[in-house]
């Protein structure tokens, strides 16, 4: 009896169906290539307004560029101070990380590891930080950073950003240094050293997946944020990107083109930093999940 006789009526029909269509994954990717188009659309107009006069955005404003008007770029670099404006939001940003690193980091591993009874209370006391919305200090925060001569400087912009950020920051943290093992820096304990250089030796070349979620999620709120530069730095030579856009919008006049052109160059280093370490975001969100 040959191999092809040999099989039975149950083979046949899984054959059969292995050959099938699976509709459902396909109407599964049908639906996700919608969503994706969905989330597309926002890039396209961004980038197709980008590129047009006034009289094209005021005919069909979201139809393709023809032709299409580079120029926009140059005169929004140009007339928004996009350079000054560019170094303002790269200091503001990066010093803020390097201190919401540093502190989040050291204060998760003390509420994680080093401390019982108080540390929980203090992790619970961080997680009030990220429910309190911050607009209803934004006065008192304002009055602070006025009686200190910070208004128009970049300390006064860093203080705010460190201090807003740091309950998110430290309970990011604290989730993924609890789903550490404790092995390594038990043994580093035992071995003589204390729980500074244990943390800075073992643990924080362990953090690096979440430490990248912090950067990108970070950076992402500091760069983009638009009323608080308006509101600690208007007026003064450290505008950010958002407030120096914002100076094409008036009341009477508004010029699209270089609103959008703008927020092309303004979106292209934060773009650039999320292609670069977006493969710690589900790192960091998982590891700090599991714990």
């Amino acid at each position: 009896m040959s191999v092809a006789t040999a099989r039975g009526p149950a083979d046949r029909k899984a054959g059969r169906t292995g050959r099938r269509p699976r509709y459902g994954q396909c109407a599964l990717e049908l639906v996700m290539i919608a969503v994706a188009l969905v989330f597309l659309f926002p890039v396209y107009a961004l980038i197709t307004l980008a590129m047009k006069d006034p009289r094209q955005i005021a005919e069909s404003p979201l139809s393709l560029p023809s032709p299409p008007t580079f120029g926009n770029f140059g005169d929004a670099w140009s007339s928004a101070s996009l350079g000054p404006a560019l170094l303002n939001s790269t200091v503001i940003t990066v010093v803020s990380l390097l201190l919401l690193i540093v502190v989040g980091s050291t204060g998760a591993y003390y509420l994680a590891r080093c401390a019982r009874g108080l540390g929980y209370g203090l992790y619970i006391l961080f997680l009030l930080g990220i429910v309190l919305p911050f607009q209803l200090g934004m006065i008192p925060l304002y009055k602070l950073v006025d009686d200190l001569g910070w208004l128009g400087t970049y300390q006064g912009m860093v203080l705010f950003y460190t201090g807003i950020q740091l309950p998110f920051t430290v309970f990011l943290y604290t989730g993924f240094i609890r789903a550490l093992p404790q092995d390594y820096a038990q043994a580093a304990l035992i071995d003589g050293c204390n729980h500074r250089q244990a943390f800075t030796r073992i643990v924080f070349p362990l953090l690096r997946p979440i430490t990248g979620t912090v950067i990108i999620l970070n950076a992402v709120f500091i760069w983009n944020d638009f009323f608080t530069p308006l509101l600690y730095l208007g007026g003064s030579d450290k505008e950010t990107v958002p407030v120096g856009i914002f100076a094409f919008v008036g009341q009477y006049v508004s010029d699209y083109g270089l609103v959008f052109a703008g927020l092309v160059l303004a979106a292209l280093p934060i773009l650039i930093v999320f292609v670069v370490l977006q493969r710690y975001v589900i790192k960091g969100f998982a590891g700090g999940l599991k714990g």
